[in-house]
């Protein structure tokens, strides 16, 4: 038994790949019997088609595109004009942001951050470790107004190194209300998960799927409810219906990105067994691009793994194009992250890439 949680807590510090598992796998139910219990009978192609011709020109407009959106438009202006990750003054005008019960989870960090004045502690401390040393680039940011999340990356003179995604919550008065920042693990296991998962699982049992009606998603956040809350442990094929032919997916578990929906649903297939709950927690609004936190639960282990996942979809389309996922590490900080920022603090990695060598924090 000790053996057993010693692997689960070894699963536990890289796991998110996994939420393709309890997000979208059968868990072994036969797909006929699965056929009979949602009814339908939508092919993968007409099913697309359906999807093409029900959003066509629904949210694609540029004066949705252009419009004031309040959490978007303040984080960036925060992070690229205030710069409050590298800067004093611009971690105390993000501090300024927040509302006084803010809580700020800092996943490299071993507890949240709560109320403004910890918060202004804690960016100020970071932002000096970094001052005069490297910026911050927004990759990509979702179109939220009451929520949003962005995909950033460390830059330092000519060199690029550190990743990650925050996610970013206003409350009814646009204050800051909640914040979860995830980096990029340092060491990325890659399969090794994968093989440690199918030994700590094999006891799991599989369980039957529930009835779920097939529908159009209107936007980019109602897409990821409908894939997570809906789909999720029912139907892989609905799932691939929603990816775009030459979807690209960055899953921090590896160093390398999954291009286009064969190496997609191979990674779904190759994950396709009992023993994981996936659970969904808070949502932006984003209509083109959005970004939500997820929990994940592996077996009956009371410990869980947090992650942020950021989606983008083809505003023609209307079909997801982009994936980036990031899980937090078990271990806070994160030994080898803890190390990387001491030795380069303007990188957070020991050994940064040509500045521009991964378009959009790729």
């Amino acid at each position: 038994m000790r053996n057993q949680q010693a692997l689960i807590s070894l699963l536990l510090l890289q796991l998110h790949h996994a939420i393709w598992v309890s997000a979208f796998s059968t868990q072994s139910v036969d797909s006929h019997n699965l056929s009979n219990v949602i009814n339908r009978k939508v092919t993968r192609t007409r099913a697309k088609v359906f999807l093409l011709q029900e959003t066509k020109g629904s949210i694609s407009s540029p004066s949705i595109v252009g419009e004031r959106r309040a959490a978007r438009d303040l984080i960036r202006t925060l992070v690229e004009e205030e710069k409050c990750y590298t800067t004093e003054a611009g971690a105390q005008a993000f501090a300024d942001a927040c509302a006084t019960n803010v809580v700020y989870e800092d996943c490299y960090e071993s507890q949240p951050f709560v109320g403004r004045t910890a918060v202004a502690q804690h960016l100020t401390t970071k932002a000096a470790a970094r001052q005069n040393k490297g910026s911050v680039r927004v990759d990509k940011i979702s179109d939220g107004d009451k929520a949003c999340g962005f995909a950033w990356t460390w830059t330092s003179n000519e060199e690029e190194g550190l990743r990650g995604t925050t996610f970013v919550e206003l409350n009814e008065s646009k204050e800051i209300q909640y914040v979860r920042e995830i980096p990029e693990p340092i060491y990325k296991p890659g399969d090794l998960t994968l093989e440690l998962l199918k030994a700590v699982t094999k006891d799991a049992k599989p369980t039957e799927p529930s009835p779920f009606v097939v529908r159009v998603p209107k936007d980019a956040n109602d897409l990821v409810k409908y894939l997570f809350n809906e789909v999720q442990g029912q139907d892989s094929k609905e799932a691939m219906v929603l990816f775009s032919d030459n979807i690209v997916y960055r899953d921090f578990n590896y160093e390398d990105v999954l291009r286009g929906k064969a190496e997609v649903k191979k990674f779904i297939d190759d994950f396709s067994f009992p023993g994981i709950e996936f659970r969904t927690q808070r949502f932006d609004d984003g209509i083109c691009s959005t970004c939500f936190t997820w929990e994940v639960v592996l077996m009956d282990n009371p410990e869980t793994i947090k992650g942020i996942s950021f989606y983008e979809v083809d505003p023609e389309s209307r079909l997801v194009t982009y994936v980036r996922d990031v899980p937090e590490s078990a271990v806070k900080p994160p030994i080898l992250g803890k190390l990387a920022r001491q030795l380069r603090p303007g990188l957070g990695v020991f050994q940064g890439v040509k500045l521009g060598s991964r378009p959009d924090g790729m």
